[in-house]
């Protein structure tokens, strides 16, 4: 009888819904201060979760969310890289 695998959840910062890891974007603040989008959901440091969409980004930026799950503000680049990441993502999608 093979097991059942367990699948990982995360709250999304800014919708603030459960959802598996796989489909969220993960940013992190590494052990040397940078904010960083980690595609590999595996770098070290304090990790952050975000749905793939300009509306969760946003709300999660308007409400702070963000900065205050990685205890730091987030730089513009950041927040540049995300959003087209993100809008990326939809177009793969077909969204």
């Amino acid at each position: 009888m093979a097991k059942t695998r367990k699948i990982p959840q995360r709250m999304c910062v800014g919708c603030r819904e459960m959802k598996n890891k796989k489909e969220l974007t993960r940013v992190v603040r590494t052990p040397q201060g940078s904010i960083e989008i980690d595609s590999s959901g595996k770098k070290p440091g304090r990790g952050a979760y975000l749905c793939p969409q300009i509306d969760c980004l946003q709300q999660a930026l308007k409400g702070k969310r963000l900065q205050k799950a990685l205890e730091q503000e987030i730089p513009d680049e950041v927040i540049a890289m995300l959003m087209k990441q993100i809008s990326q993502s939809s177009v793969i999608q077909g969204e």
